[in-house]
């Protein structure tokens, strides 16, 4: 039951996550990459602060643990938003969700160990959806040039995946209050240290900024990834890689309510294969060993 509720709980951090790509598009229009992100780390570590502030005083907080995770989180966003401003969003939304294939070889190289061949099959079937549900088609075939975007997008990938794998190997020795803090305070830090000279300082502040702010930084970055190094302690990081599929789908459906963006029928199709993926892992109820160190 635990590993349901988990399971659950990730699937909406993946809603939430996927409600944010037109948002932030949107708000890319008044703001620089760094200003934003530091904007929505700084507030998500201030608010995640004044809620552990008690349960961080009273433990034994280790810094390393979280300065990883905290290095490739920033990395996947940074190169996300700056991919995002260079390609079209649900571009973005495919080479980003690359992060979920990525994931069980990163497992693999870290701890030796395969996943199981249903888990593997899962996720080829929900790449392939998401493959259908994004990446753009000419008459004559698959239609894909390759831009500077897409590239900063598909290292978002890899830096994605790693700190998937990060999180999921540390959050039940560290405790997933302090790994949730510390991880956000380092993105904080160095998304601040990256304003001033990674490209020029733009910020007109409008209603639409103030609210993708607060948007991102309270749900989609202090909630989610509390909810995420909670939910890791219980699940393994391909089944969690494999529940985030759904963010593809996800924003689409928040593109096409507020943008009116339409999806063709074989993206209709990508969208049923990612739950059929998602599905074919579930519902054989395999018992998944845990892929942490021993004890």
């Amino acid at each position: 039951m635990k590993r349901l509720r988990a399971e659950f709980a990730l699937a909406g951090v993946t809603v939430l996550w996927g409600t944010t790509f037109v948002v932030v598009k949107n708000a890319l229009a008044d703001v620089s990459t760094f200003v934003f992100l530091s904007l929505r780390f700084w507030l998500a570590a201030l608010a995640l602060t004044a809620i552990y502030f008690s349960a961080l005083r009273k433990s034994r907080l280790r810094i390393l643990p979280g300065l990883i995770a905290g290095l490739f989180l920033f990395a996947g966003f940074a190169l996300q938003t700056l991919g995002l401003a260079r390609t079209t969003p649900s571009k973005s939304a495919f080479l980003t969700g690359l992060s979920i294939p990525l994931v069980p070889f990163v497992t693999s190289a870290v701890y030796r160990t395969w996943p199981r061949g249903v888990e593997v099959l899962g996720i080829g079937i929900a790449s392939a959806g998401m493959a259908l549900m994004t990446l753009p088609a000419a008459a004559s075939g698959w239609q894909w040039d390759v831009s500077t975007g897409d590239l900063l997008s598909f290292l978002c990938a890899v830096a994605f995946a790693i700190h998937i794998v990060a999180v999921g190997h540390y959050a039940q020795a560290e405790g997933f209050q302090a790994l949730a803090v510390v991880q956000v305070a380092v993105a904080a830090v160095l998304a601040s240290a990256f304003v001033s000279f990674a490209e020029p300082v733009r910020l007109h502040l409008t209603l639409g900024l103030a609210l993708a702010v607060l948007m991102t930084g309270l749900l989609a970055t202090a909630l989610a990834f509390t909810t995420q190094a909670w939910a890791q302690q219980y699940t393994s990081a391909t089944r969690a890689a494999l529940i985030y599929t759904l963010e593809p789908p996800v924003a689409w459906f928040t593109s096409y309510l507020l943008t009116g963006e339409k999806i063709a029928n074989r993206g209709k199709i990508g969208a049923a294969m990612i739950l059929v993926g998602i599905l074919t892992v579930e519902l054989t109820r395999v018992t998944i060993p845990s892929l942490r160190t021993s004890e």
